[in-house]
Protein backbone atom coordinates (compact mmCIF):
# COMPACT_ATOMS: atom_id res chain seq x y z
CA UNK A 1 0.00 0.00 0.00
CA UNK A 2 2.87 2.37 0.78
CA UNK A 3 4.23 1.83 -2.71
CA UNK A 4 0.92 2.69 -4.34
CA UNK A 5 0.51 5.81 -2.18
CA UNK A 6 3.98 6.98 -3.12
CA UNK A 7 3.29 6.27 -6.77
CA UNK A 8 0.11 8.39 -6.76
CA UNK A 9 2.18 11.37 -5.62
CA UNK A 10 3.84 11.55 -9.04
CA UNK A 11 2.37 12.89 -12.32
CA UNK A 12 0.33 10.48 -14.44
CA UNK A 13 3.15 10.21 -16.99
CA UNK A 14 5.55 9.00 -14.28
CA UNK A 15 2.97 6.54 -12.96
CA UNK A 16 2.65 5.11 -16.46
CA UNK A 17 6.41 4.75 -16.81
CA UNK A 18 6.52 2.81 -13.52
CA UNK A 19 3.77 0.47 -14.67
CA UNK A 20 5.54 0.34 -18.02
CA UNK A 21 8.67 -1.02 -16.32
CA UNK A 22 6.60 -3.68 -14.57
CA UNK A 23 5.21 -4.70 -17.96
CA UNK A 24 8.59 -4.51 -19.71
CA UNK A 25 10.24 -6.86 -17.22
CA UNK A 26 7.22 -9.16 -17.07
CA UNK A 27 7.17 -9.52 -20.85
CA UNK A 28 10.94 -9.87 -21.12
CA UNK A 29 11.37 -12.52 -18.42
CA UNK A 30 8.26 -14.32 -19.60
CA UNK A 31 10.08 -15.13 -22.83
CA UNK A 32 13.86 -14.70 -22.84
CA UNK A 33 14.82 -17.22 -20.09
CA UNK A 34 13.07 -19.96 -22.10
CA UNK A 35 14.27 -18.94 -25.55
CA UNK A 36 17.44 -21.06 -25.56
CA UNK A 37 15.47 -24.18 -24.62
CA UNK A 38 12.95 -23.48 -27.39
CA UNK A 39 15.66 -22.99 -30.01
CA UNK A 40 17.58 -26.09 -28.97
CA UNK A 41 14.86 -28.58 -28.08
CA UNK A 42 11.85 -27.47 -30.12
CA UNK A 43 13.65 -26.26 -33.25
CA UNK A 44 16.63 -28.62 -33.04
CA UNK A 45 19.29 -25.94 -33.42
CA UNK A 46 22.88 -26.58 -32.38
CA UNK A 47 24.36 -24.92 -29.32
CA UNK A 48 26.48 -22.72 -31.58
CA UNK A 49 23.46 -21.39 -33.48
CA UNK A 50 21.54 -20.84 -30.24
CA UNK A 51 24.51 -18.86 -28.96
CA UNK A 52 24.54 -16.74 -32.12
CA UNK A 53 20.82 -15.90 -31.85
CA UNK A 54 21.11 -14.98 -28.17
CA UNK A 55 24.36 -13.11 -28.74
CA UNK A 56 22.86 -11.03 -31.55
CA UNK A 57 20.00 -9.98 -29.26
CA UNK A 58 22.36 -8.99 -26.47
CA UNK A 59 24.79 -7.18 -28.80
CA UNK A 60 21.95 -5.30 -30.50
CA UNK A 61 20.85 -3.98 -27.13
CA UNK A 62 24.15 -3.34 -25.32
CA UNK A 63 25.92 -1.90 -28.34
CA UNK A 64 23.14 0.47 -29.37
CA UNK A 65 22.21 2.08 -26.05
CA UNK A 66 24.06 5.18 -27.23
CA UNK A 67 21.68 5.41 -30.22
CA UNK A 68 18.64 5.27 -27.95
CA UNK A 69 20.10 7.90 -25.65
CA UNK A 70 20.94 10.28 -28.48
CA UNK A 71 17.55 9.76 -30.12
CA UNK A 72 15.91 10.61 -26.81
CA UNK A 73 17.80 13.93 -26.64
CA UNK A 74 17.38 14.83 -30.31
CA UNK A 75 13.86 13.58 -31.05
CA UNK A 76 12.22 13.51 -27.63
CA UNK A 77 12.01 10.66 -25.15
CA UNK A 78 8.29 10.03 -25.70
CA UNK A 79 8.59 8.98 -29.33
CA UNK A 80 11.67 6.85 -28.65
CA UNK A 81 9.90 5.00 -25.82
CA UNK A 82 6.89 4.29 -28.02
CA UNK A 83 9.06 3.17 -30.94
CA UNK A 84 11.07 0.88 -28.69
CA UNK A 85 8.02 -0.87 -27.28
CA UNK A 86 6.52 -1.21 -30.77
CA UNK A 87 9.73 -2.80 -32.08
CA UNK A 88 9.81 -5.28 -29.21
CA UNK A 89 6.19 -6.19 -29.97
CA UNK A 90 7.24 -7.09 -33.51
CA UNK A 91 10.42 -8.84 -32.39
CA UNK A 92 8.69 -11.06 -29.84
CA UNK A 93 5.91 -11.86 -32.31
CA UNK A 94 8.56 -13.03 -34.79
CA UNK A 95 9.96 -15.37 -32.15
CA UNK A 96 6.48 -16.90 -31.93
CA UNK A 97 5.79 -17.13 -35.65
CA UNK A 98 9.19 -17.89 -37.18
CA UNK A 99 11.32 -21.02 -37.06
CA UNK A 100 13.96 -20.22 -39.68
CA UNK A 101 17.32 -18.71 -38.77
CA UNK A 102 16.85 -15.46 -40.79
CA UNK A 103 13.53 -14.74 -39.05
CA UNK A 104 14.97 -15.55 -35.62
CA UNK A 105 17.97 -13.30 -36.23
CA UNK A 106 15.63 -10.50 -37.29
CA UNK A 107 13.61 -11.07 -34.12
CA UNK A 108 16.80 -10.89 -32.06
CA UNK A 109 17.93 -7.65 -33.69
CA UNK A 110 14.52 -5.99 -33.32
CA UNK A 111 14.02 -7.02 -29.70
CA UNK A 112 17.57 -5.94 -28.81
CA UNK A 113 17.25 -2.61 -30.64
CA UNK A 114 13.96 -2.05 -28.83
CA UNK A 115 15.67 -2.30 -25.46
CA UNK A 116 18.45 -0.01 -26.64
CA UNK A 117 15.81 2.59 -27.52
CA UNK A 118 13.44 2.61 -24.59
CA UNK A 119 15.83 1.85 -21.70
CA UNK A 120 17.81 5.13 -21.78
CA UNK A 121 14.77 7.06 -23.01
CA UNK A 122 12.59 5.95 -20.08
CA UNK A 123 15.27 6.91 -17.58
CA UNK A 124 15.85 10.27 -19.26
CA UNK A 125 12.11 11.02 -19.33
CA UNK A 126 11.78 10.01 -15.69
CA UNK A 127 14.76 12.11 -14.60
CA UNK A 128 13.45 15.19 -16.39
CA UNK A 129 9.84 14.76 -15.26
CA UNK A 130 10.26 14.32 -11.48
CA UNK A 131 12.50 17.29 -10.68
CA UNK A 132 14.08 16.98 -7.22
CA UNK A 133 12.40 13.65 -6.46
CA UNK A 134 14.66 11.57 -8.67
CA UNK A 135 15.82 9.27 -5.86
CA UNK A 136 12.26 8.32 -4.85
CA UNK A 137 11.20 7.91 -8.49
CA UNK A 138 14.09 5.57 -9.29
CA UNK A 139 13.49 3.68 -6.05
CA UNK A 140 9.92 3.01 -7.20
CA UNK A 141 11.27 2.15 -10.63
CA UNK A 142 13.46 -0.49 -8.99
CA UNK A 143 10.47 -1.92 -7.09
CA UNK A 144 8.36 -2.30 -10.23
CA UNK A 145 11.29 -3.71 -12.23
CA UNK A 146 12.06 -6.34 -9.58
CA UNK A 147 8.40 -7.31 -9.30
CA UNK A 148 8.19 -7.79 -13.05
CA UNK A 149 11.34 -9.92 -12.97
CA UNK A 150 9.52 -12.26 -10.56
CA UNK A 151 6.14 -12.32 -12.30
CA UNK A 152 7.62 -12.89 -15.76
CA UNK A 153 9.28 -16.28 -15.19
CA UNK A 154 6.31 -17.54 -13.17
CA UNK A 155 3.88 -16.60 -15.93
CA UNK A 156 6.25 -17.90 -18.59
CA UNK A 157 6.61 -21.31 -16.96
CA UNK A 158 2.82 -21.58 -16.76
CA UNK A 159 2.30 -20.60 -20.41
CA UNK A 160 4.96 -23.06 -21.54
CA UNK A 161 2.62 -25.81 -20.38
CA UNK A 162 0.66 -24.84 -23.51
CA UNK A 163 3.60 -24.11 -25.84
CA UNK A 164 6.35 -21.59 -26.50
CA UNK A 165 4.33 -19.81 -29.18
CA UNK A 166 1.61 -18.93 -26.65
CA UNK A 167 4.25 -17.57 -24.30
CA UNK A 168 5.89 -15.45 -27.00
CA UNK A 169 2.59 -14.06 -28.28
CA UNK A 170 1.60 -13.15 -24.71
CA UNK A 171 4.88 -11.29 -24.27
CA UNK A 172 4.30 -9.49 -27.59
CA UNK A 173 0.78 -8.63 -26.46
CA UNK A 174 2.07 -7.04 -23.26
CA UNK A 175 4.38 -4.78 -25.24
CA UNK A 176 1.57 -3.94 -27.67
CA UNK A 177 -0.61 -2.77 -24.78
CA UNK A 178 2.26 -0.71 -23.37
CA UNK A 179 2.84 0.89 -26.78
CA UNK A 180 -0.79 2.01 -27.03
CA UNK A 181 -0.87 3.24 -23.43
CA UNK A 182 2.24 5.36 -23.92
CA UNK A 183 0.90 6.85 -27.15
CA UNK A 184 -2.32 7.83 -25.37
CA UNK A 185 -0.98 9.01 -22.02
CA UNK A 186 2.62 10.25 -22.28
CA UNK A 187 2.64 13.98 -23.02
CA UNK A 188 5.09 15.26 -25.58
CA UNK A 189 7.77 17.63 -24.31
CA UNK A 190 9.58 20.34 -26.24
CA UNK A 191 13.04 19.17 -27.26
CA UNK A 192 15.71 21.70 -26.31
CA UNK A 193 18.59 21.99 -28.80
CA UNK A 194 21.81 20.48 -27.45
CA UNK A 195 23.99 23.31 -28.75
CA UNK A 196 26.36 20.94 -30.56
CA UNK A 197 26.71 20.61 -34.31
CA UNK A 198 25.26 17.08 -34.32
CA UNK A 199 25.04 13.75 -32.60
CA UNK A 200 28.80 13.22 -32.87
CA UNK A 201 29.29 16.50 -31.06
CA UNK A 202 27.04 15.25 -28.25
CA UNK A 203 29.06 12.05 -28.00
CA UNK A 204 32.37 13.92 -27.94
CA UNK A 205 31.13 16.14 -25.13
CA UNK A 206 30.04 13.19 -22.98
CA UNK A 207 33.14 11.10 -23.74
CA UNK A 208 35.34 14.05 -22.77
CA UNK A 209 33.84 13.95 -19.28
CA UNK A 210 36.50 11.84 -17.59
CA UNK A 211 34.81 11.77 -14.20
CA UNK A 212 31.68 10.34 -15.80
CA UNK A 213 33.61 7.66 -17.69
CA UNK A 214 35.51 6.58 -14.57
CA UNK A 215 32.25 6.47 -12.64
CA UNK A 216 30.66 4.32 -15.35
CA UNK A 217 33.61 1.92 -15.17
CA UNK A 218 33.33 1.82 -11.38
CA UNK A 219 29.77 0.63 -11.80
CA UNK A 220 31.09 -2.64 -13.23
CA UNK A 221 30.60 -3.98 -9.71
CA UNK A 222 26.91 -3.17 -9.60
CA UNK A 223 26.12 -4.63 -13.00
CA UNK A 224 28.34 -7.69 -12.70
CA UNK A 225 27.06 -8.62 -9.25
CA UNK A 226 23.44 -7.87 -10.13
CA UNK A 227 23.75 -10.30 -13.03
CA UNK A 228 24.72 -13.04 -10.57
CA UNK A 229 21.05 -13.13 -9.56
CA UNK A 230 20.65 -15.13 -12.79
CA UNK A 231 23.91 -17.10 -12.74
CA UNK A 232 25.88 -17.73 -9.56
CA UNK A 233 23.19 -17.34 -6.87
CA UNK A 234 20.56 -19.64 -8.46
CA UNK A 235 23.27 -22.23 -9.08
CA UNK A 236 24.45 -21.92 -5.49
CA UNK A 237 20.88 -22.16 -4.16
CA UNK A 238 20.27 -25.36 -6.12
CA UNK A 239 23.53 -26.92 -4.92
CA UNK A 240 22.96 -25.93 -1.29
CA UNK A 241 19.40 -27.30 -1.10
CA UNK A 242 19.39 -30.03 -3.73
CA UNK A 243 16.13 -28.54 -5.04
CA UNK A 244 15.77 -26.96 -8.47
CA UNK A 245 12.98 -24.71 -7.23
CA UNK A 246 15.39 -23.01 -4.81
CA UNK A 247 16.49 -20.73 -7.66
CA UNK A 248 13.03 -19.17 -7.61
CA UNK A 249 13.45 -18.32 -3.93
CA UNK A 250 16.23 -15.92 -4.89
CA UNK A 251 13.77 -13.77 -6.88
CA UNK A 252 11.00 -14.14 -4.31
CA UNK A 253 13.31 -12.85 -1.58
CA UNK A 254 14.25 -9.88 -3.76
CA UNK A 255 10.69 -8.94 -4.61
CA UNK A 256 9.49 -9.11 -1.01
CA UNK A 257 12.51 -7.14 0.18
CA UNK A 258 12.00 -4.48 -2.49
CA UNK A 259 8.33 -4.01 -1.69
CA UNK A 260 9.02 -3.79 2.03
CA UNK A 261 12.26 -1.83 2.18
CA UNK A 262 13.19 0.05 -1.01
CA UNK A 263 11.32 3.29 -0.35
CA UNK A 264 12.18 3.29 3.34
CA UNK A 265 15.88 2.85 2.59
CA UNK A 266 15.99 5.55 -0.10
CA UNK A 267 14.08 8.09 1.97
CA UNK A 268 16.15 7.44 5.05
CA UNK A 269 19.52 7.71 3.31
CA UNK A 270 18.60 10.64 1.07
CA UNK A 271 18.77 13.09 3.99
CA UNK A 272 21.87 11.56 5.59
CA UNK A 273 24.79 12.66 3.52
CA UNK A 274 26.06 12.83 -0.06
CA UNK A 275 24.82 10.30 -2.59
CA UNK A 276 28.27 8.90 -3.48
CA UNK A 277 28.75 7.80 0.13
CA UNK A 278 25.67 5.60 -0.10
CA UNK A 279 26.51 4.36 -3.58
CA UNK A 280 29.89 3.19 -2.24
CA UNK A 281 28.21 1.64 0.81
CA UNK A 282 25.69 -0.19 -1.37
CA UNK A 283 28.45 -1.58 -3.59
CA UNK A 284 30.36 -2.73 -0.51
CA UNK A 285 27.27 -4.55 0.79
CA UNK A 286 26.85 -6.18 -2.63
CA UNK A 287 30.45 -7.40 -2.48
CA UNK A 288 30.16 -8.68 1.11
CA UNK A 289 26.99 -10.54 0.11
CA UNK A 290 29.14 -13.14 -1.64
CA UNK A 291 31.11 -14.13 1.46
CA UNK A 292 28.46 -16.09 3.50
CA UNK A 293 28.22 -18.98 0.96
CA UNK A 294 31.87 -19.74 1.67
CA UNK A 295 30.64 -21.06 5.01
CA UNK A 296 28.32 -23.52 3.22
CA UNK A 297 24.67 -24.46 3.69
CA UNK A 298 21.60 -22.36 2.90
CA UNK A 299 23.46 -19.09 3.58
CA UNK A 300 23.25 -18.49 -0.17
CA UNK A 301 19.69 -17.25 0.38
CA UNK A 302 20.98 -14.82 3.00
CA UNK A 303 23.49 -13.70 0.38
CA UNK A 304 20.63 -13.02 -2.04
CA UNK A 305 18.98 -10.82 0.59
CA UNK A 306 22.23 -8.93 1.20
CA UNK A 307 22.76 -8.48 -2.53
CA UNK A 308 19.29 -7.05 -3.00
CA UNK A 309 19.87 -4.79 0.00
CA UNK A 310 23.04 -3.43 -1.59
CA UNK A 311 21.20 -2.83 -4.87
CA UNK A 312 18.41 -1.03 -3.01
CA UNK A 313 20.96 1.24 -1.33
CA UNK A 314 23.00 2.10 -4.42
CA UNK A 315 20.81 1.88 -7.52
CA UNK A 316 18.38 4.82 -7.04
CA UNK A 317 21.25 7.17 -6.22
CA UNK A 318 23.28 5.97 -9.21
CA UNK A 319 20.35 6.76 -11.52
CA UNK A 320 19.87 10.11 -9.81
CA UNK A 321 23.54 11.02 -10.13
CA UNK A 322 23.98 10.35 -13.85
CA UNK A 323 22.05 13.42 -15.16
CA UNK A 324 24.13 15.61 -12.85
CA UNK A 325 27.31 14.96 -14.82
CA UNK A 326 26.26 17.18 -17.72
CA UNK A 327 23.69 19.46 -19.29
CA UNK A 328 19.98 18.52 -19.09
CA UNK A 329 19.83 18.53 -22.90
CA UNK A 330 22.16 15.49 -22.96
CA UNK A 331 20.51 13.42 -20.23
CA UNK A 332 19.59 10.63 -22.66
CA UNK A 333 23.09 10.52 -24.13
CA UNK A 334 24.62 10.25 -20.67
CA UNK A 335 22.33 7.33 -19.80
CA UNK A 336 23.03 5.67 -23.15
CA UNK A 337 26.82 5.88 -22.90
CA UNK A 338 26.67 4.86 -19.23
CA UNK A 339 24.95 1.61 -20.19
CA UNK A 340 27.34 0.96 -23.08
CA UNK A 341 30.47 1.42 -20.93
CA UNK A 342 29.21 -0.40 -17.86
CA UNK A 343 27.55 -3.09 -19.99
CA UNK A 344 30.79 -3.94 -21.79
CA UNK A 345 32.71 -3.94 -18.51
CA UNK A 346 30.07 -6.12 -16.87
CA UNK A 347 30.24 -8.59 -19.78
CA UNK A 348 33.95 -9.00 -19.11
CA UNK A 349 33.20 -9.39 -15.40
CA UNK A 350 30.61 -12.08 -16.08
CA UNK A 351 33.08 -13.96 -18.25
CA UNK A 352 35.54 -13.94 -15.33
CA UNK A 353 32.85 -15.21 -12.94
CA UNK A 354 31.90 -17.95 -15.39
CA UNK A 355 35.54 -19.01 -15.67
CA UNK A 356 35.81 -19.03 -11.87
CA UNK A 357 32.71 -21.25 -11.59
CA UNK A 358 34.42 -23.83 -13.78
CA UNK A 359 37.66 -23.56 -11.81
CA UNK A 360 36.73 -23.91 -8.13
CA UNK A 361 33.85 -23.86 -5.67
CA UNK A 362 35.07 -20.89 -3.62
CA UNK A 363 36.72 -18.85 -6.36
CA UNK A 364 33.59 -17.32 -7.97
CA UNK A 365 32.30 -16.08 -4.62
CA UNK A 366 35.65 -14.53 -3.80
CA UNK A 367 35.86 -12.93 -7.26
CA UNK A 368 32.45 -11.31 -6.79
CA UNK A 369 33.38 -10.03 -3.33
CA UNK A 370 36.56 -8.46 -4.70
CA UNK A 371 34.70 -6.85 -7.63
CA UNK A 372 32.10 -5.31 -5.34
CA UNK A 373 34.61 -3.96 -2.85
CA UNK A 374 36.85 -2.64 -5.64
CA UNK A 375 33.91 -0.78 -7.20
CA UNK A 376 32.99 0.65 -3.81
CA UNK A 377 36.57 1.85 -3.41
CA UNK A 378 36.48 3.45 -6.86
CA UNK A 379 33.34 5.45 -6.10
CA UNK A 380 34.72 6.49 -2.68
CA UNK A 381 37.93 7.66 -4.36
CA UNK A 382 36.01 9.74 -6.91
CA UNK A 383 33.94 11.25 -4.11
CA UNK A 384 37.02 12.21 -2.07
CA UNK A 385 38.46 13.91 -5.14
CA UNK A 386 35.25 15.93 -5.58
CA UNK A 387 34.76 14.49 -9.08
CA UNK A 388 31.10 13.50 -8.66
CA UNK A 389 28.00 15.73 -8.89
CA UNK A 390 26.82 17.12 -5.56
CA UNK A 391 23.19 16.14 -5.99
CA UNK A 392 22.38 15.94 -2.28
CA UNK A 393 23.72 19.38 -1.46
CA UNK A 394 21.97 20.94 -4.46
CA UNK A 395 18.65 19.43 -3.41
CA UNK A 396 19.10 20.76 0.15
CA UNK A 397 19.82 24.28 -1.08
CA UNK A 398 16.75 24.24 -3.32
CA UNK A 399 14.55 23.00 -0.50
CA UNK A 400 15.88 25.70 1.81
CA UNK A 401 15.20 28.46 -0.72
CA UNK A 402 11.60 27.35 -1.11
CA UNK A 403 11.07 27.36 2.64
Amino acid sequence: MRTWREMRGFPVAVQLLLVNQLGVNTGFYLLIPYLATHLGENLGMSAAVVGIVLGVRNLSQQGLFIIGGSASDRLGARGVIIAGCALRTVGFALFALGDGLPVLLAASVLSGLAGALFNPAVRAYLAQEVGERKAEAFALFNVFATTGALIGPLLGSALLLVDFRTSALTAAGIFAVLTVAQALVLPARKVEPSGNSGVLGDWREVLANRAFLVFALAMVGMFTLENQLYLLLPDGAREATGWDGAAGLVFLIGTVANLALQLRITRSLKSRGPRPRWIAAGLAVMGLAFLPPLLGGPLVLFSALLLYLGIMIASPFVMELIPGFGRPELTGTYFGIFYVVSGIAAAVGNAVVGWAMDTGESLPWLCCAVVGLASAGGVAWLHRRGALPRVAEAAEVTAGSRA
